[in-house]
């Protein structure tokens, strides 16, 4: 029988195994399940009378759940939390008395999604770092090829294609800073009760502060985080979310930087993004090579950025010390903003590590436009040479915009030829003109600064990131 159901397009198509893993439901009832027997350790620690048997039939059910009786238990009781306190229980009987002690929904339900959220920026982190290696390696490779700068996407002045790949490699840089950040400064929600007084643990403890709080101090080093929230209400602060969604947006910014870019210069057929032996680019157009994963890089991107706003209004419009209406947002909004996120590092990790520079097109375009880049410096030899330096000035600006009309119509570029035949360049041979269209005499310290920008950015930076990320699987890319 097939299952006629809407199936969302990041999980059929576009993200990883790992990713939809980390935010499936099997996996976070495993987590669930790991805060019960957190909680249940601590409180058997310091006192309260959990016997052994309860603590090892919990170890035993961490990772078998059986999600069709949880779901019969939550058409009972309409609540999922209690329908899987339940599930556990018939798993664990001898545990069943200690589940949930003194905990509210938010205990398992948010401290999940904390971990779930660690886990994922783990993972991202680990594919930012292979985004970078690669472009690394194309930014040694291509230091000292000169190309075509742009401003307003008309030529400018000359840079190397290594240089131009250090922004896109800066912009990822920077969202490696964030989300270490991010993954480091997680504060864990912890053991803090219905409205965040923890008046229940401590009921439970015979008014022991000093015990509730090492109940929570125990229980969030047991989920290995180095500080909890100091205080809650039911709730984390929903400004964590915002803060996390702020990160995956910027990293989908970065993204659809370097996707616009490469879409630009495929198009001027430059670089070009990776073309497998039998891909087809068009139905109707056999000749096509489309830059289609720049395209969906894009289409991604323009999604995760829209969903930070989601994460930014939650934040702002939670009441008191809690209202619901966080939740069916938070569902949707969490999961889907990572997927995305992860979909688009996969495309971004194999676009640049098979970027195809076409050199001889690079070459001539710069040979194109490089006697208007030598038009200051032919300016300095003919003033030298005796020549007025704004009667000079008037003469190239004059021919200059006469080639250009001319070179935007097809003609080639003789600015060399009409300046070296004015009288008001007679005192400078055209050797000396042509002389100053090394390209490589144009691009300034760029060779030097890719250099220095790895050595001195790059590779500390990774240093620093790589114990904190997550090693990324072979994800495929589906084209």
């Amino acid at each position: 029988m097939t299952d006629d159901r809407w199936r969302s397009p990041l999980g059929s198509r576009y993200a990883s195994p790992a990713m939809q893993s980390l935010w499936g439901e099997p996996h976070r009832i495993g987590l669930w399940r790991r805060l019960w027997l957190a909680l249940a350790e601590a409180e058997r620690e310091l006192g309260l009378p959990i016997p052994d048997d309860a603590l090892t039939e919990m170890r035993g059910h961490l990772d078998d759940v059986d999600l069709a009786v949880a779901a019969g238990y939550e058409r009972r009781f309409r609540h999922d939390v209690m329908a899987h306190v339940h599930a556990f229980g018939d798993q664990a009987p001898a545990a069943r008395p200690f589940l949930h002690l003194g905990a509210t929904s938010a205990f398992v339900t948010d401290n999940a999604d904390l971990l779930v959220m660690r886990d994922g920026m783990r993972l991202l982190l680990g594919r930012l770092v292979a985004v970078l290696s690669a472009l690394q390696g194309f930014a040694e490779r291509h230091a000292a090829l000169p190309c075509l700068a742009y401003t307003h996407f008309q030529p400018a002045q000359l840079t190397t294609v290594g240089k131009r790949a250090t922004l896109w490699m800066q912009d990822f840089g920077l969202d490696v800073e964030e989300l270490s950040h991010r993954i480091t400064t997680l504060r864990f929600r912890g053991c803090q009760g219905t409205t965040g007084t923890q008046a229940s643990f401590l009921d439970l403890f015979g008014g022991d502060h000093e015990r509730v709080r090492e109940l929570e101090r125990r229980v969030t080093a047991k989920l290995d985080f180095a500080q909890q929230f100091a205080v809650t209400g039911q709730t984390y602060p929903r400004k964590t979310d915002s803060a996390i969604l702020d990160a995956l947006s910027g990293i989908a910014q970065s993204a659809a930087k370097l996707s616009g870019d490469l879409r630009l210069l495929q198009h001027e057929g430059e670089l070009l993004e990776p073309f497998e032996t039998e891909q087809i680019g068009s139905s109707a157009m056999a000749y096509k090579r489309n830059p289609m994963r720049a395209e969906r890089i894009s289409g991604l991107a323009r999604f995760v950025i829209s969903l930070q706003a989601n994460g930014a209004h939650t934040a702002a419009s939670q009441w008191l010390e809690r209202t619901l209406d966080d939740s069916a947002n938070r569902r949707l909004t969490l999961p889907e903003a990572f997927l995305a996120t992860d979909a688009i590092l996969v495309l971004a990790t194999n676009v640049a590590a098979g970027l195809e520079v076409r050199e001889d097109v690079v070459r001539r375009h710069v040979a194109e436009q490089m006697p208007f880049m030598a038009t200051e410096r032919w300016l300095m030899l003919g003033t030298r040479a005796g020549g007025d330096r704004q009667a000079l000035h008037e003469v190239v600006r004059r021919h200059s915009l006469q080639v250009a009309e001319r070179v935007s119509r097809g003609a080639s570029n003789d600015l060399l030829e009409r300046l070296a035949a004015d009288p008001a360049f007679a005192g400078v041979p055209a050797d000396a003109l042509r002389a100053e269209l090394d390209p490589a005499g144009y691009t300034g310290r760029s060779a030097r600064q890719v250099s220095e920008f790895l050595d001195e950015y790059l590779r500390p930076l990774l240093a620093r990131a790589r114990p904190i990320a997550a090693a990324p699987d072979g994800a495929e890319v589906r084209v």
